[in-house]
């Protein structure tokens, strides 16, 4: 599976970015799709998951209430709505793709990554 990101930029503390996350190839095999990020310095944290069709999500305690992921699954692509940004989420985010190739054999795909930079 490949996976495109797009939608990162500059923002003001207090406001709001849409991360897309468009999938190609195989998407019959994906399971999940999710979103980490990572800021200089500091370890890769995962922000949010979907399961196929949207039925379960999670989130990081840190971007609870404020981060919505979804899924279009007519255009094989994931968001990332991220609402009252604040300069710590400041990072590179990254989506993944995980999947079944067959009984026993799984994959994990990434995206090339997208900087989100918030200003205090």
């Amino acid at each position: 599976v490949q996976l495109v990101e797009s939608g990162g930029g500059l923002v003001q503390a207090g406001g709001s970015l849409r991360l897309s996350c468009a999938a190609s190839g195989s998407t019959f095999s994906i399971n999940a799709m999710g979103w980490y990020r990572q800021a200089p310095g500091k370890r890769r944290e995962l922000v949010a998951t979907i399961t196929r069709g949207g039925g379960s999500t999670t989130y990081a305690d840190s971007v609870k209430g404020r981060f919505t992921v979804s899924t279009d699954n007519a255009k094989n692509t994931m968001y990332l709505q991220m609402n009252s940004l604040k300069p710590e989420d400041t990072a590179v985010y990254y989506c993944y793709a995980a999947g079944t190739v067959s009984p026993g054999l799984g994959y994990k795909d990434w995206g090339q990554g997208t900087q989100v930079t918030v200003s205090s």
